[in-house]
């Protein structure tokens, strides 16, 4: 896994927030609603420039992004869920539902998913940037021990000699035993 991953809570909270901003100048008399959303979705012309995904999770979730239960999400409601997103991290299911609505089908969206209980160090049900980094570090870092540990154990070291440096001066690899004459006179 790569630390690429965690660019996916950034392009979520800002996704949705420009997907919230877009819908926001379509509707600005009655604001962000659900009607409004649906209408926007349906709306031909807006294909090209309306993020249907994100505006999906909007519609999707409307009821619980709209606190104050008055029919429409507001732009504090819509900063509290960016910010809630940038600090608290996001939801396992909240990751599910993107992907199933197609705003996300890249494999790294799977792979966290798949580890979210090792990612998610403070179990809190949320992974964070920072938790999804010091995962990808880990599995970077673990990558590299199995990759010295291969090496070690196919003997490879025996072919191209040792590369400890605190090997003994006189251990030659196969490779070096062709010069060792030359090097001692």
């Amino acid at each position: 896994m790569t630390s690429a991953g965690s660019s996916i809570i950034t392009s979520f909270s800002s996704n949705l927030a420009n997907t919230y901003s877009y819908l926001a100048a379509l509707f600005p008399k009655d604001g962000v609603t659900y009607k409004n959303i649906t209408e926007a979705r349906k709306d031909n012309t807006n294909y090209l420039t309306l993020n249907q995904p994100f505006a999906a999770y909007l519609q999707n979730n409307f009821k619980t992004l709209d606190k104050d239960g008055d029919g429409v999400i507001s732009p504090e409601e819509m900063q509290n869920l960016t910010n809630t997103l940038s600090t608290a991290g996001v939801s396992r299911a909240e990751l599910s539902q993107l992907v199933s609505t197609g705003a996300y089908s890249s494999d790294m969206v799977n792979k966290i998913l798949e580890h979210f209980d090792e990612i998610d160090t403070n179990h809190d049900g949320r992974v964070t940037n920072a938790e999804i980094n010091a995962f990808s570090h880990s599995c970077n870092k673990q990558a590299k021990i199995d990759e010295e540990n291969y090496r070690k154990a196919t003997g490879t070291s025996v072919f191209y000699g040792s590369d400890d440096a605190s090997a003994d001066v006189s251990s030659y690899s196969i490779l070096s035993y062709r010069y060792k004459d030359f090097n001692s006179k």
